[in-house]
């Protein structure tokens, strides 16, 4: 009987404990857009708005991952990661507050807690992953997004259809502090190469973006994370207030639709994991899964009522295996170029850009829904992008 990679056997905790945080945080960051539909006009303002939420959530998180390496270093990437998790469950408890002002405090609060969440995981796995296995556990790792995605999709309408959009909030709140809480006794083994004596705010930022800036392996993933983040979250934002507002089905339903996208996206990103470790070069891999969103966003942008359910969920089912299943062989190759002495900056560095892909992106299809064009122009409008930033893959793979 073939005996188990014990260097594979010594990551499985690590990788659940990364994995079940990605998920918490997920959660959080995809709970505002399901509550859209019903929380929105009660706070007076268009579903669509909750681009401009989506955008704060990703800007703040652009802003908490470029500074992140800092605090990684000092408090260790398990404290960082206890810390996000409060700050996204405070976040998510000033939304359900229910004033314009709250839920723009709470996104902000969302995205500096979700934004110190990759770079964390990653300074846990760098150190422990074989290289061997390396996309498929960064893979594994990162389902955790869709994950989280797939249970605001299906949990949260649930819960706001017996208990009110508030309680769907509060419950995911609490689960957040839970997992906080839960996470604490593996905390001195994840921490122990943390150095007390590094400054809080790491004012050293040249050097994280002077290494992404003049590696061009670096800036191309950097640029390309701009355009299929943007895309990934345009999903996450207004798939269901597409579904809702344009195709005229009921809430349930198009949070039923989010959870097939993001299940496509929890085996998409095992699957092109796999394949990127063992079949496919990863980079010409990333540019064909850019391929495969941008003609997804093509067509999901022509749903209306007259779309049969089955169809509506195949669709959105190849939309996420494709826009949320790309993230985790760009973190394994971004993980696999960075200097590991500086995995935690560097990381956060390049992530610094797939965050303001995701703050960009919404607001342009807002602008685009706002100016009268409707939500199908906005997803053909990104899908350009993300074709263009595919591009360069096959040029240079």
């Amino acid at each position: 009987m073939r005996r188990a990679d014990p260097a594979l056997q010594g990551i499985v905790l690590p990788v659940v404990l990364t994995l079940a945080i990605q998920i918490l945080a997920s959660l959080a960051v995809f709970t505002p857009p399901v509550l859209a539909p019903e929380a929105a006009p009660e706070m007076g303002v268009a579903a669509a708005g909750v681009g401009i939420v989506t955008s704060l959530i990703y800007l703040s998180a652009a802003a908490a991952a470029l500074t992140s390496g800092g605090f990684i270093v000092r408090f260790g990437p398990m404290r960082v990661s206890q810390g996000s998790l409060i700050l996204v469950a405070a976040g998510i408890a000033l939304i359900a507050v229910g004033h314009v002002a709250a839920a723009v405090l709470g996104a902000i609060l969302i995205g500096l807690g979700y934004g110190p969440v990759t770079p964390s995981s990653s300074a846990v796995l760098n150190e422990r992953t074989p290289d061997r296995w390396r996309a498929m556990i960064f893979s594994v790792k990162q389902t955790g997004v869709p994950i989280g995605g797939a249970i605001a999709g299906a949990m949260v309408p649930a819960m706001m259809a017996l208990a009110g959009w508030r309680t769907a909030a509060l419950v995911v709140t609490v689960g957040s502090i839970v997992l906080a809480i839960l996470v604490q006794p593996w905390r001195a083994a994840a921490d122990a190469g943390r150095d007390r004596s590094r400054r809080l705010l790491d004012v050293r930022l040249r050097e994280p973006l002077r290494i992404m800036w003049t590696r061009p392996p670096l800036r191309e993933l950097a640029f390309a994370s701009f355009a299929y983040s943007g895309m990934q979250m345009c999903l996450g934002s207004y798939l269901v207030v597409h579904l809702v507002e344009s195709a005229g089905r009921g809430v349930v339903f198009a949070g039923a639709a989010m959870s097939a996208a993001m299940a496509g996206g929890v085996i998409g990103r095992i699957f092109w994991g796999v394949v990127a470790d063992r079949a496919v070069p990863p980079r010409r891999l990333l540019g064909a899964l850019g391929v495969g969103m941008t003609l997804a966003s093509f067509v999901i942008g022509f749903v209306d009522h007259d779309w049969p359910a089955v169809a509506i969920f195949a669709l959105a089912f190849v939309f996420g295996a494709t826009a949320v299943g790309w993230n985790g062989v760009y973190i394994s190759e971004v993980g696999r170029i960075v200097p590991r002495d500086q995995a935690a900056a560097v990381t956060g560095a390049v992530f610094s850009m797939t965050y303001l892909g995701v703050f960009i992106s919404p607001l342009a299809i807002w602008l685009v829904v706002s100016l009268g064009f409707g939500y199908g122009a906005g997803f053909v409008l990104v899908g350009l992008l993300t074709l263009w930033r595919a591009s360069f893959f096959f040029r240079r793979a």
